[in-house]
């Protein structure tokens, strides 16, 4: 099986991501991750869709998930008759494909894409699973790919010895950092917005790096102002869960205070991704509110008394005044000019 995960930490390896073998899909829980290395197995696509709306694993983790998912659900009916069988996969991809709003436009292009590819499979009398499999490994191999030359436009921009500062977990960009990183022996020092309230960069941004013998210092996110105005930052970048066509941005709550922040100090913020190209402007990105309770709760322990009560949007969005560049599979483009991506060609299937 050709893989593209050579050189990247333990978080993305494929199987540490999400993996299907026999009727069972296996995540990793990000939510307990670095202090114990536990699965969350799941042998109904519906334990799939909780485990994603639950945050057992986020960031680009649901897009193999999702496809993993519909590997499962393939396996659920395939007892079934070939119709019944067809009916069950258009359904999972439905449900599949809106498991979390902001990013569902991206969740469906994955989970369509299988349904199709099962059926065709179940018509033709093979494994609806395994071609559902094959697929996604396809799928991720593609984005480690596309996602690689992101990464390489982003570290030829970061100034060697540079002080990098992240916001929360940004997946495969942060794999890829350090994949062209280590190629072209280029050294930075990375600081981590802890992220809360599941603390994503804490636990996540902070052990890949680590892993791989960056120094890495953790701040909270309370410490971003202080430690921009003494000069530790010279670069603030992060990942983005959507971004729409007229230059906005949709990412982690809180990537939008940090962005003011290292404007006001004279510090570029560089956004990584692709472009949505279904969302013409911002109006067309929908904003997720969590429950409130995960934000009274830290690690399963509460932390307020019973009468407070809390607000969770679990995104914001960046304006273009505040954002230097978007890097992209295809160049560094001005948010004020992304249309220009589509100068360079026809958009590569992500997903």
């Amino acid at each position: 099986m050709n893989r593209k995960d050579s050189g990247m930490p333990f978080l993305l390896k494929f199987e540490n991501v999400a993996w299907y073998e026999s009727g069972e899909v296996r995540i990793l829980d990000r939510r307990i991750f670095p202090e114990e290395k536990c699965f969350v197995q799941c042998t109904d696509y519906h334990q799939v869709i909780k485990a994603i709306q639950d945050m057992v694993t986020q960031s680009a983790g649901p897009y193999t998930a999702v496809g993993m998912g519909m590997a499962l659900a393939a396996y659920q009916c395939k007892d079934e008759l070939e119709k019944s069988q067809i009916a069950f996969l258009q359904e999972a991809a439905k449900e599949l494909g809106n498991a979390r709003p902001t990013t569902a436009n991206r969740y469906r292009k994955i989970t369509n894409r299988a349904a199709n590819l099962g059926i065709k499979a179940i018509q033709a009398g093979q494994d609806a699973s395994q071609a559902i499999f094959e697929d996604t490994i396809e799928s991720m191999n593609r984005r480690y790919s596309i996602m690689q030359k992101v990464g390489d436009y982003l570290v030829d921009l970061i100034p060697n010895g540079a002080g990098v500062l992240t916001q929360c977990y940004g997946e495969t960009i942060i794999g890829t950092m350090i994949r062209a990183a280590k190629r072209t022996n280029k050294d930075f020092r990375i600081f981590n917005a802890e992220t809360r309230p599941f603390f994503q960069g804490a636990r996540l941004t902070s052990s890949c790096f680590a892993e791989e013998g960056f120094e890495t210092t953790l701040v909270t996110d309370n410490m971003t102002n202080f430690i921009l105005e003494r000069g530790d930052i010279d670069f603030y970048t992060s990942a983005a869960d959507s971004i729409s066509m007229d230059g906005y941005i949709a990412n982690k709550i809180g990537t939008k205070q940090i962005a003011i922040l290292s404007n006001r100090v004279g510090v570029p913020y560089f956004v990584t991704g692709i472009p949505d190209l279904d969302k013409v402007d911002h109006k067309d990105i929908t904003i997720e509110y969590r429950d409130p309770s995960q934000v009274l709760n830290i690690m399963g322990h509460q932390i307020t008394t019973p009468e407070v009560k809390a607000v969770y949007p679990a995104f914001d969005i960046t304006p273009p005044e505040l954002i230097g560049a978007i890097v992209t599979d295809r160049g560094v483009f001005s948010p004020y000019n992304l249309g220009h991506y589509l100068k360079h060609g026809e958009k590569e299937e992500f997903y």
